[in-house]
């Protein structure tokens, strides 16, 4: 049960440190860049091709380098975090308040909970 426990509590603090995590195009490694919520794998090694060419200026150099990178894919991926120089894409609608990522991540907390309490159910002996 502590285990279980102790395992809900840590997967909702990681849960909570991605939602307000920032990542700048010009300094992350693929493993942060792959966390980005709309980058895998292929996009984020054409990201690191390009940056060997130079730093990104800006969201549109950005755009204009990286194929896949788009208008609309530039304000989801400004949405989920990405970053061009420390600064999110202009106009881009804000990221999700804190408050609804600190939800969600309760929610999870909470179905872990109950799932870990269905398991002890399950496992302990009959009276």
């Amino acid at each position: 049960m502590f285990k279980k426990l102790l395992l809900a509590v840590a997967t909702l603090i990681a849960t909570m440190s991605f939602a307000f995590a920032q990542v700048d195009v010009n300094k992350a490694d693929a493993a942060a860049l792959d966390a980005v919520k709309g980058i895998g794998p292929v996009k984020s090694k054409a990201i690191l091709e390009e940056r060997k060419k130079g730093d990104f200026k800006d969201w549109a150099d950005l755009e204009k380098r990286v194929k896949g990178i788009g208008e609309k894919s530039a304000v989801k991926l400004s949405q989920a975090g990405l970053v061009v120089n420390g600064k999110p894409l202009e106009g881009a609608p804000a990221a999700a308040p804190a408050d609804k990522a600190a939800a969600k991540a309760d929610k999870a907390a909470a179905k872990a909970d109950k799932t870990a309490a269905k398991a002890d159910k399950a496992a302990a002996p009959a009276k």
